[in-house]
């Protein structure tokens, strides 16, 4: 006898808890609103991923898992890599569109620091994040956006920096938007490395 097919696809198990975990705190949810979120039962994600924290590790895991594909996206949509490096800094203020947003994805960080299973997805999502950062910078030079002399290890860093702490600061200040907030601050942070347009040669009368 063949087994019963899924009601439910893990990239739809996975899409309906960013949903509500973009709303809730990680203690404000149980498996039972992804399950309605999902339109399953609750029986049917413990069936499948075990607790609560198992829904919370393969979704960290998919999330990690889908970093270059991510930013694949993001060059498809933004063209050049320097435009690219900012829509990543674009991408990651969304988390921010309220400061009870931003407070929920600071909750789930908490988790993400001191869980062991938790902290080894996100860990390997910063460093599949960097590398495509590096690239980009790599990229950006090649195209003559960024300076030759730019050490593309130092300005990812930089970067990944400046975005995780702007995001932070933004939660303290609270002025404007946070993506206009980190745009300012990934700019500052990029422009001693930006390279100045060539001149247009003077055509004679």
């Amino acid at each position: 006898m063949s087994p019963r097919p899924r009601k439910a696809s893990d990239a739809q198990i996975f899409a309906a808890a960013h949903r509500i975990m973009s709303r809730l705190g990680p203690a404000q949810w149980t498996l039972a609103d992804i399950a309605a979120e999902a339109g399953l039962t609750a029986g049917a994600l413990v069936q499948r991923f075990g607790s609560k924290r198992g829904l919370l590790v393969a979704f960290s895991a998919e999330a990690a898992n889908g970093t270059g594909a991510m930013f694949t996206q993001l060059r498809a949509e933004h063209g050049s890599p320097l435009a690219t490096v900012r829509a990543y800094g674009d991408c990651m203020a969304q988390m921010a569109e309220s400061p009870g947003m931003l407070a929920h994805h600071l909750g789930y960080l908490q988790l993400d620091m001191t869980d062991p299973l938790l902290h080894e997805q996100v860990r390997a999502q910063a460093q599949a994040t960097r590398a495509e950062l590096r690239a980009l910078v790599d990229d950006a030079v090649a195209a003559g956006e960024l300076t030759e002399g730019a050490d593309a290890d130092a300005v990812a860093r930089l970067v990944e920096v400046t975005v995780s702490g702007s995001l932070m600061t933004w939660g303290l200040y609270q002025e404007g938007s946070a993506v206009s907030w980190v745009r300012h601050d990934v700019d500052a942070v990029l422009a001693p490395y930006l390279r100045a347009p060539r001149a247009t040669p003077r055509t004679s009368r």
